[in-house]
């Protein structure tokens, strides 16, 4: 008899197996529908994209739209804009909520525990509640109406704060000691120990605050008051709506949209392995 044994292993999957597996490809076609459709339409013409029933796919597609969105828009401006906010805000956040939840994670004080607990009571608000009191202190600082007020209120997140903080718990006291022993700062600490221990939330992070702040709409509408130069690009799109408010220009929205979901897009592609890491971790840790 062997002194080996071989890993079970299931020949035949269950009828269970090849349910589950079907759910799985019709939540994918379900979710990815909305995409397809949207770009596919955005290489409509306008007969193509008002035609009963609809055309699935256009006869002879076109970039038409693009360049006509870019005549009825200043995308490129339009575009820096998203790109400044998005990117500031959450390098911004990246750096807050590695400090406070290293602070939270390997520091003891008093009170800690109840700040952490009100830190994640403010999770539960609305951002509607907080958008008044956000407004009036940015005007009373004199950011309303520019680039800065829309960025500075939430260059730190408590969402951001928990992930790190949860993180950063698994990190080993010995090697934030050794480096202490070394003579590291606190911030070198940080930044060169406890960030790289951490790296597939840092990634997953990026990538929620950078998705999220690239679509935002009320509070850069709020705040920039029809400034119309810092317009990020999804407030701009609007424009598409009520131009030649005469014929109906789905098109035209369509291809906003899809320019406007490629930058988001692209980073997923470039922070899916990281993220999917983050998951996997969480997931070990839980």
């Amino acid at each position: 008899m062997s002194g080996t044994t071989k890993p079970f292993r299931r020949n035949n999957p269950s009828g269970f197996d090849a349910l589950l597996m079907l759910l799985i490809v019709v939540a994918a076609v379900v979710a990815a529908f909305p995409l397809v459709w949207m770009v596919l339409s955005s290489f409509k013409t306008p007969a193509e994209s008002m035609q009963v029933p609809p055309v699935w796919l256009p006869k002879t597609p076109s970039l038409d739209s693009y360049a006509e969105v870019a005549g009825v828009i200043n995308a490129g401006r339009s575009f820096w804009n998203s790109a400044v906010i998005a990117t500031v805000t959450t390098a911004g956040i990246l750096v807050t909520s590695l400090m406070a939840g290293y602070a939270f994670a390997k520091y003891r004080f008093r009170g800690r525990d109840a700040l952490f607990a009100l830190l994640i009571a403010t999770m539960f608000l609305p951002p509607i509640v907080t958008l008044i009191p956000l407004y009036r202190l940015v005007s009373y600082i004199g950011l309303n109406g520019s680039l800065f007020g829309v960025i500075v209120p939430h260059l730190a997140n408590a969402f951001g704060i928990f992930l790190m903080r949860q993180f950063i718990a698994g990190v080993p006291d010995d090697l934030i000691d050794a480096a202490r022993v070394d003579g590291a700062s606190e911030l070198r600490i940080v930044f060169s120990v406890v960030a790289p221990a951490v790296v597939p939330a840092l990634a997953a992070l990026t990538l929620f605050a950078f998705v999220y702040h690239w679509n935002t709409y009320l509070w850069p509408l709020t705040v920039l008051q029809g400034n119309t130069d810092d317009y990020p690009i999804v407030i701009s799109l609007s424009r598409l709506l009520s131009y030649n408010r005469g014929a109906m220009n789905t098109h035209l929205v369509m291809a906003g949209a899809t320019l406007a979901v490629l930058p988001p897009l692209v980073m997923f592609v470039l922070l899916q392995r990281f993220f999917v890491d983050s998951i996997v971790s969480s997931g070990v840790k839980g």
